[in-house]
């Protein structure tokens, strides 16, 4: 039996969270995009959240609008979407980027690495991610009191 309740498709809502984090790295809002669409920021909020299906046109011109190829919101897609010789290493790759993606606190992290300009600062940063994440959870919590700035501090 047919019950009407609204169930966004797993790609569909795949897709929309990667125009979401596109959209967001590149600092725009949904009302840009949708301006730009010539559509309402009602229907980006419902692309993102996969309740809306978007069409080839469509698609294509969002990733034109965002600097990507149409593929890019379909990478690490549900794997019985994703193309067939996607190993599974990459599969689990794209999992973990899209939860990154998909965080708060990773787009701020990605957007603020974006803006280092610096290839040595950048490889100081990814080499103190590796660290942090490598020692135990309670290790990892700082307090303010052992950071030069509190904005620095772990909690």
């Amino acid at each position: 039996m047919y019950t009407p309740t609204k169930v966004p498709d797993p790609v569909d809502a795949h897709v929309g969270k990667r125009i979401k984090a596109r959209r967001f790295l590149l600092g725009l809002t949904q009302s840009d995009l949708a301006a730009w669409l010539g559509l309402s920021f009602q229907q980006i909020q419902k692309y993102e959240k996969g309740m809306n299906r978007i069409g080839a046109a469509r698609l294509n011109a969002i990733a034109d609008r965002l600097g990507v190829d149409v593929g890019y919101f379909y990478e690490g897609a549900p794997p019985s979407y994703a193309l067939a010789e996607t190993s599974p290493a990459t599969r689990n790759e794209s999992c973990n980027i899209d939860r990154l993606m998909s965080s708060p606190e990773g787009l701020a992290l990605v957007k603020a690495f974006m803006k280092i300009d610096s290839v040595k600062d950048r490889q100081i940063l990814v080499a103190m991610a590796h660290t942090l994440s490598s020692l135990p959870k309670t290790a990892a919590k700082l307090s303010c009191a052992e950071t030069a700035d509190a904005k620095c501090a772990l909690v």
